[in-house]
């Protein structure tokens, strides 16, 4: 019986890549290491943006001991808050990716047929983050055990993290799946 392999030209038939769907979607979305040294990166960004900046411009304001009834609520603290929020959030709107992810060639993508929207950028990025680092992470312990290597905020959007030479492929086993 003759192969693809014996003709590299041939494409195989979309019903073979239907029934493989969810071992080739295991290729196809960053898994847990991949996301993880990327947002190891992403906080690495984090840190020396607040310690070239932040940290100055609190210091050039007086602010440094400033604060809201508990240190929780220092305007260092919530000026670092509001730099990783806005950071992750911005990213993902306009690039798709943080500067982790780009490195990895990955990109967050809609599992909806419609491009990511904001709702879904706020909710997956702000929203989602927060309560995952809420309890101490453990919830992006998920992204290893989901089909699509999601985790809680992915799954609270409707997105997944994507490898970006994949992508083509998924788009075409998602849109013809359904057929």
């Amino acid at each position: 019986m003759e192969t693809t392999e014996q003709h590299p030209g041939v494409k195989p038939p979309l019903s073979l890549l239907r029934g493989q769907k969810e071992d080739i979607q295991r290729l196809l979305y960053a898994g847990f290491w991949t996301r993880f040294f990327a947002y190891i990166i992403d906080l690495l960004v984090l840190w020396s943006v607040n310690t070239v900046v932040t940290k100055p411009l609190i210091g050039l304001v007086n602010l440094e001991g400033a604060k809201l009834w508990i240190e929780m609520f220092s305007a260092s603290n919530l000026l670092t808050s509001l730099l990783f929020f806005l950071y992750f959030i911005l990213m993902t709107k306009f690039f798709r990716a943080t500067l982790g992810k780009m490195i990895f060639g990955l990109s967050v993508e809609s599992l909806t047929d419609k491009p990511l929207t904001n709702g879904q950028i706020f909710f997956r990025e702000c929203i989602g983050r927060y309560i995952s680092m809420a309890v101490f992470g453990i919830p992006y312990l998920v992204v290893a055990f989901t089909k699509r290597h999601q985790g809680i905020h992915d799954l609270f959007a409707d997105t997944s993290v994507i490898k970006n030479k994949f992508r083509q492929l998924n788009h075409l086993i998602e849109d013809k799946s359904d057929t």
